[in-house]
């Protein structure tokens, strides 16, 4: 059952000392194990903000507002709110698998990149584990194959798509730039350029010209928030306060002229949009806050891990937490409005709908649940036989969500009834991607003796990425 707060809990501003930066002159900047691991726009006339692409000013009326107001953006979750909505798609009664390929080898439990169809919906970009990016039709045709430097562990963040370029970061702790139509590397920002960062496992934001990316750092375990110039990859200012290597994306809210993420440390960080001034953070795990395991000479508690993206609606933001919560939290003072109690973490990234006021999300607990957003009050919650790290989808009529029991989920949106599943290989744990007729998403490679510290891992089946269809 949700509990309500009596105790609203608001953040400060953190001090000097908690910044990266002091521990990075004694330190350095070394890889480490256990890294993290990420609506309705209405038509405008053409004499209306945001309308052509024409900058959107935050001071005027974007209540209607969701997912860009340049009709040639496409960003993880949609849109700069990443409320995961889709409302002018439709789920078939029955679908097959029309196509799938092999993209994912790593067994890193980050969730997987989620496909991204372009603007002209003429290309699906889809980053892999192993570092390729693929640009292959609709129909399943490749276009292009990129190898990157993100070798290693790859992608698990999404592209962010404006016009003709995606922008990704990768596990190299490297940013992206790819032109979609011939695959080439436009411009690649070095993790050297960034104080050495670790990794980029969050999905960029954009907005007027400016990208907005969380990177990973380790020794200490630590984050910052970038900007960059999208058109030749030039960072252009960072904040260090980050604890605890974030994987979330950055959510951005033009209403509340707001910009948050969460991180490993089981806090949400917020600051003005876009000015970018600190505003307040939020600490999830109960009012002592996360009782885990001490990092960074006890600056933060590894417990209350937040790795889901926050959905931002009408002043208020969502996201689940490791503490067995999903919280609702004011973005203009990041007080706690209610929290929902689960039997286990949640660590999925919610999906919302705008128009009807409710919240889907995911639990380890194996069940998805609608959730009022103004009361927290449970409207339905479904077993789907596995654990929910990835992210659940809302479209006209349906909920499309990936489970660890290797299938993917279409329910009622209504009731919550299970419609249809399909039986994949790995967990799935990208984000289902509807569009035009199609749904696309990702899943994780099939191991043996993952979890078991004596046995050689071994890699039984790549991952692949999938399209179904309309069943004939």
């Amino acid at each position: 059952m949700p509990h309500r707060s009596q105790s609203p809990v608001a953040g400060s501003e953190s001090n000097g000392s908690r910044h990266r930066r002091r521990f990075l002159q004694t330190a350095g900047v070394a890889a480490t194990a256990g890294l993290a691991g990420c609506g309705l726009w209405e038509p405008t006339d053409d004499d209306e903000p945001g309308a052509n692409g024409d900058e959107l000013d935050v001071a005027d009326d974007v209540s209607s507002y969701a997912t860009h107001p340049d009709d040639d953006v496409r960003m993880f979750r949609r849109g700069l709110r990443r409320l995961g909505y889709f409302p002018d798609e439709t789920v078939p009664d029955s679908v097959s698998v029309n196509w799938s390929f092999p993209i994912n080898n790593v067994g890193h439990t980050a969730a997987k990149s989620s496909p991204l169809p372009t603007p002209d919906g003429e290309t699906i970009v889809i980053a892999g584990d192993t570092g390729f990016v693929h640009g292959v039709q609709p129909s399943g045709e490749p276009r292009w194959l990129t190898e990157t430097g993100a070798t290693d562990l790859g992608f698990h963040g999404s592209p962010a798509i404006v016009d003709d370029t995606a922008y990704i970061g990768g596990y190299d702790g490297d940013l992206y730039a790819i032109d979609v139509e011939t695959g080439e590397i436009v411009w690649r920002t070095r993790a050297h350029e960034l104080e050495g960062t670790l990794a980029i496992g969050s999905s960029p934001a954009y907005y007027d010209g400016t990208l907005y990316v969380i990177a990973e750092y380790g020794s200490p375990s630590s984050g910052a928030l970038w900007t960059f110039d999208a058109a030749t990859g030039e960072p252009t200012w960072h904040d260090d306060r980050i604890w605890g290597q974030p994987h979330p994306s950055p959510t951005i809210d033009l209403e509340t002229g707001r910009i948050c993420a969460g991180s490993n440390d089981g806090v949400v960080y917020c600051w003005e949009f876009p000015d970018l001034e600190f505003a307040w953070e939020y600490q999830t795990g109960g009012e002592d806050g996360p009782d885990g395991e001490e990092r960074a000479d006890g600056e933060f508690n590894l417990g209350a891990e937040i790795k889901g993206t926050i959905a931002a609606h009408d002043g208020y933001g969502y996201v689940g937490s490791w503490d067995e919560r999903f919280h609702c939290i004011d973005l203009e003072d990041g007080t706690e409005e209610w929290t929902f109690e689960f039997e286990n973490r949640s660590m999925a990234n919610p999906a919302l709908d705008p128009e009807e006021d409710v919240v889907y999300t995911g639990s380890n607990d194996d069940h998805v649940y609608a959730i009022d957003c103004e009361t927290g009050e449970e409207l339905w919650a479904t077993d789907i036989d596995g654990s929910i790290i990835g992210a659940v989808t809302a479209t006209a009529g349906t909920i499309l969500v990936g489970s660890y029991d290797s299938h993917l989920y279409a329910l009622d949106k209504e009731t919550g009834e299970r419609r249809w599943r399909v039986q994949n290989r790995g967990h799935v744990t990208s984000a289902p991607v509807p569009h035009d007729g199609r749904i696309y998403y990702a899943e994780r490679g099939v191991f043996t003796n993952y979890w078991d510290d004596d046995e050689e891992t071994i890699l039984e089946e790549p991952g692949h990425a999938y399209c179904l269809v309309p069943e004939e």
